[in-house]
């Protein structure tokens, strides 16, 4: 299950140099939008991924392939291929169920998509969800908001209200 929160992202409002975490360069695009079915690979590694329909929590599951079948899937794809660099950064909170420490996935978008910048947070549970203070330097909360899922980028392109 995944429970995760998405914020727009002015980059002028970061308050640190993002080079300085660990990132990965992600290429993904989508073979079936609804529900999702996604190639994606990151750095050196593929992972087929099937996301049910949802906003705020859905079923993934992760399946990780040969490079060979994951280029060959690639082909397939409909629509937009998005690709992007991955920050790693502590949020420097914990997940109120499990006490883990939260990592902000700051997604930073290049190619056709390079205006773009988004903080996904995944959480444990819908009420630590519910409960989370984004940081000051957060945009407008985008979770479940048609056009910003990654799913809707690859089929409709830049959401008209961005």
């Amino acid at each position: 299950m995944e429970i995760e929160r998405k914020f727009l992202i002015d980059q002028d409002r970061i308050p640190f140099d993002i080079s300085a975490f660990p990132y990965k360069e992600i290429k993904q695009g989508y073979i079936l939008h609804s529900p999702a079915l996604r190639i994606r690979k990151e750095n050196e590694d593929y992972i087929l991924t099937y996301k049910d329909k949802g906003g705020l929590s859905r079923e993934e599951i992760n399946i990780t392939i040969p490079s060979d079948a994951g280029e060959k899937l690639f082909t397939k794809c409909d629509g937009h291929i998005i690709d992007k660099t991955r920050y790693l950064i502590p949020a420097d909170t914990k997940d109120l169920t499990s006490g883990r420490d939260l990592v902000i996935e700051l997604d930073v978008f290049h190619g056709e998509f390079s205006s773009l910048c988004y903080a996904e947070v995944e959480f444990d549970s819908e009420e630590s969800a519910h409960s989370y203070n984004p940081p000051e330097w957060f945009g407008r909360d985008v979770t479940g908001i048609r056009g910003f899922s990654n799913s809707d980028l690859s089929k409709y392109g830049m959401p008209s209200d961005y």
